[in-house]
């Protein structure tokens, strides 16, 4: 591959990735919003159902900022959706977890997340298809961030 097919094949990629990013933010708007939430709270609240965790650690997993990640989170606390506990790891980076609040408001976006995903697998031709999209995104980013990392090396 020449290096100009190299260069439009990664133009091609971001350009694909920025529209699909677009696309998932508006679905997951329309399906967060009978649930009383936005695209991004449904994601910082998805992100502590399974353990609690710190703003910074949401940021990492979600790969935004943290101070993004705390304007969030303080809003849902806010909002009852969210609790701050201690940390038993760091005094001061607190964890946010969910409330029963938060929990029911997840499990209201359920139904349409369901259907979107059957639709979805349907569409890209079968549950083999989907997990070779998911397969192919995954290395995609994994690999981005070992470019990253060996740039940051160099620096």
């Amino acid at each position: 591959m020449s290096r100009r097919a190299r260069q439009d094949a990664l133009s091609r990629t971001a350009l694909g990735v920025f529209r699909l990013n677009g696309q998932f933010l508006s679905v997951a708007e329309k399906l967060a919003e009978p649930a009383g939430l936005t695209a991004a709270w449904w994601q910082v609240l998805g992100a502590v159902l399974p353990e609690p965790l710190p703003v910074a650690g949401i940021a990492r997993v979600m790969g935004i900022t943290r101070q993004s990640v705390q304007r969030i989170a303080d809003l849902l606390v806010r909002d009852g959706l969210a609790v701050y506990a201690p940390n038993p790891a760091h005094r001061r980076a607190k964890l946010l977890a969910p409330t029963g609040a938060g929990r029911e408001a997840i499990a209201r976006i359920d139904p349409g997340h369901a259907e979107l995903a059957a639709r979805l697998t349907a569409e890209l031709g079968g549950p083999d298809a989907f997990e070779e999209a998911v397969r192919v995104l995954d290395r995609l980013s994994a690999a981005l961030e070992a470019v990253e990392a060996a740039t940051e090396r160099k620096e």
